[in-house]
């Protein structure tokens, strides 16, 4: 199969505040709108693919019968070069909400979660080294993987 784009479709009765969480907070630009789907956008540095994510009606035709609810248990992670930066921008500064404050982890992170408009988790999150307990535990990268 050869992959052309993936991205994930939120769905959410809360298109319009989704949508505004989205691209005031976390750069996302609008490249499609209707009042049942918003596709959007986020151009990556240096050329890379974009950063693409969508929101959409639960209760639009499109959806099969029985499906057709708000998404739930969803975490997106944003990983970022400065964690503590986007703490003070979103949570101290924007007044943010924060469901997890910002902390370390031994299993390699730095982070905190914030909610959107529909209860989807987004953790923002630096990598940092991880404790030998759990470094162990993590796959030997190909030599190209880790530029």
């Amino acid at each position: 199969m050869a992959l052309s784009s993936f991205y994930p479709v939120l769905a959410t009765s809360e298109i319009a505040a989704s949508r505004d969480f989205y691209t005031s907070w976390f750069g996302f630009e609008i490249t499609f709108e209707a009042d049942w789907y918003v596709s959007l956008r986020r151009p990556a540095p240096d050329g890379e693919p974009a950063y693409e994510l969508a929101l959409l009606d639960p209760t639009h035709p499109t959806i099969p019968a029985g499906f057709g609810k708000p998404v739930q248990g969803l975490i997106l992670n944003f990983e970022v070069d400065d964690v503590d930066a986007e703490w003070e921008r979103l949570v101290v500064a924007g007044g943010m909400r924060a469901e997890l404050e910002i902390r370390s982890e031994d299993f390699g992170q730095r982070h905190f979660i914030v909610a959107d408009p529909a209860g989807v988790l987004v953790d923002i999150i630096t990598e940092i080294p991880p404790s030998p307990e759990f470094a162990a535990q993590f796959a030997e990268q190909p030599a190209d993987a880790a530029s």
